[in-house]
């Protein structure tokens, strides 16, 4: 006689270790778009992402090799890339009519100082209101090299 089994196979996207559905279901239920910051190795990108029942909708995007085109001459996956990426997307969302936003860092350990944090940080200098606890930025140093500056007047400028 066969009996029902206990296991249940998990979403492909949570399997494929891509998605957390439970912190998604809490930032959507804010019904805010989403500052999505992802990180790689040599890369950084930013996008506000605003929730639509047929599919995401992203609304501003912004990547650290943009950043590079604006005259940023360090690596394009350290925590200045990521501050000026988070700018820039920033700057794109206001012109977009996007004032505000939730952080979602996906499957990212929220550490404090991390490059996830010098992007949020980016986005607020960039003119964007995300809720955020004053802690958990990376110290000025990291975000403020030298390397940036160019970039940094380019995007502030518009």
């Amino acid at each position: 006689m066969v009996q029902k089994t206990t296991y249940s196979m998990k979403f492909r996207r949570r399997r494929e270790g891509k998605t957390d559905y439970r912190k998604r279901l809490g930032l959507l239920k804010s019904r805010k778009p989403r500052l999505v910051v992802r990180i790689t190795a040599r890369n950084v990108l930013a996008q506000v992402v605003k929730y639509n029942a047929k599919g995401d909708e992203v609304l501003a995007t912004a990547s650290s090799a943009e950043v590079r085109g604006l005259g940023f001459k360090g690596h394009a996956g350290n925590a200045e890339a990521a501050y000026l990426t988070g700018m820039l997307c920033a700057k794109k969302a206001i012109k977009a009519g996007v004032k505000e936003a939730m952080l979602d860092i996906g499957l990212h350990t929220p550490v404090n100082g991390s490059n996830v944090f010098a992007a949020l940080r980016g986005a607020l200098d960039g003119g964007m209101d995300i809720p955020h606890d004053g802690k958990c930025f990376p110290a000025e140093e990291r975000i403020k090299t030298g390397k940036g500056e160019a970039a940094r007047e380019k995007i502030l400028k518009g």
